[in-house]
């Protein structure tokens, strides 16, 4: 399918402000423009209650958190966040709407994690540091309002990738409170295979081919740890005993793919896994609230997946 016209006109305005290629940016040129694109998106987010920026004790230090409580009574579910950006770009200010959506969507507590990144901190580290802020949220439910028998675990992208690999260290640590993973557009692979990589490798937005080669340059410490599970969490032993997973991609994405495989590979392991496909869109266009029809679609579609999940 071609590129919806609401995508079309997207990509005419990031061409129109000329916006140089990721790819040929340093790591620190990158995040300056990502910053802005998200300020320059804007939108409005749905109402919570309050937000609070709190931090959990991690293996380098003080992870910085960012939680948001939702117009609701009593003892809450909780969803811990993870954003999207290549394991280099994005924080909690990039992906603020996105988790107020998905806190007034799911009537959930919503943790954002604003794990390291590469060049600086390379892999293990943000795995390391989500897995900390997991067992940080589950230590002081009480204190947050949480029931730590109900959380699930999401994110976009990179942050789809962190998430899935905290499900399966769930799991290996026999811990059973994940009720679900939601995923969007996650990074299942960093071996970078599958014909999207071809298909939409240019044209179709700012996460290119060449962009998914910048970012695993700079996010792994070696080109080995692409066969690493918690770099590639399709490549785990076994995807058996996972929560119920839910993902989104987007048709016109490199990482198209990589949700396709991953959501075939659950599902051969004996997980449900409710997979949907948002045909004309590309990377990114979950965050593109209000302006993308699907965008508001496919928040609304994982909200209630996690809504009926954590219930």
């Amino acid at each position: 399918m071609a590129l919806h016209p609401q995508i079309q006109q997207a990509l005419k305005a990031m061409a129109d402000a000329r916006l140089p290629a990721i790819e040929n940016l340093s790591p620190t040129e990158a995040r300056a423009v990502f910053d802005a694109m998200a300020k320059a998106r804007g939108g409005t987010p749905a109402p919570t209650a309050r937000s609070e920026d709190l931090a959990a004790p991690g293996p380098g230090g003080a992870v910085p958190l960012r939680v948001y409580w939702p117009n609701a009574e009593g003892t809450r579910p909780a969803v811990l966040y993870f954003h999207g950006g290549g394991h280099v770009l994005g924080n909690l200010d990039t992906h603020d709407v996105i988790a107020r959506n998905l806190c007034a969507g799911s009537e959930a507590v919503v943790v954002s994690v604003d794990y390291r990144m590469g060049p600086e901190h390379r892999f293990p580290a943000a795995v390391d540091d989500s897995w900390a802020a997991y067992r940080w949220l589950v230590a002081n439910a009480a204190d947050l309002g949480v029931d730590p028998a109900r959380i699930a675990v999401c994110g976009d992208s990179a942050g789809g990738n962190l998430a899935a690999v905290v499900a399966l260290q769930a799991r290996d640590a026999g811990d059973t409170a994940i009720r679900m993973q939601a995923l969007i557009y996650p990074v299942a692979d960093y071996g970078l295979v599958g014909d999207s990589y071809t298909r939409y490798a240019t044209g179709h937005g700012v996460l290119t081919a060449a962009a998914m080669e910048w970012f695993r340059r700079y996010y792994l410490a070696a080109p080995s740890d692409a066969d690493d599970w918690r770099a590639s969490p399709i490549k785990a032993a076994s995807l058996s005993g996972l929560p119920a997973t839910v993902i989104v991609t987007a048709e016109c994405d490199v990482l198209r793919d990589d949700g396709v495989r991953l959501a075939q590979a659950l599902r051969d392991a004996g997980v449900a896994v409710d997979y949907k496909e948002f045909a004309g869109m590309i990377h990114g266009f979950f965050g593109m609230t209000p302006a993308v029809d699907d965008a508001v679609n496919a928040q609304r579609h994982i909200a209630d997946a996690l809504r009926r999940a954590l219930a």
